[in-house]
């Protein structure tokens, strides 16, 4: 997860999509859905394109579920960024579902929503 957000932040698209399952499901804090590796990639894009000068942080980073297979993790993010000139934004709560892929841990489930983690 720390590459992850690294790569992430530095808004490596390519770097990210290495990460992330064919099939992945992504549901975001604004309430879209993103079925598909190629639908999750597009709205990351459109992401990184609008958002400039951009900060990100996980934090508080908690794995509640591992198993030989799958693992699963809570936490906190937030993030910093400019979007048609002004300073904007936000931080709530993540909740992320990876699968091994042979020697690879990929996401195969993003869910974040809005507000503070407690």
């Amino acid at each position: 997860m720390g590459e992850y957000a690294a790569r992430a932040a530095a808004h490596d698209l390519d770097g990210m999509l290495a990460l992330i399952a064919d099939d992945a499901v992504y549901w975001f804090s604004n309430e879209s859905t993103h079925v598909g590796k190629l639908a999750v990639a597009e709205a990351i894009r459109i992401n990184f394109e609008t958002i400039t000068d951009e900060t990100y942080e996980l934090d508080d980073l908690r794995w509640i579920a591992t198993s030989d297979d799958v693992a699963v993790c809570t936490y906190a993010f937030k993030w910093t960024g400019t979007i048609g000139g002004h300073q904007v934004g936000g931080a709530g709560r993540g909740t992320n579902v990876l699968r091994r892929d042979g020697e690879q841990w990929l996401v195969v489930h993003e869910h974040l929503s809005k507000g503070a983690h407690t």
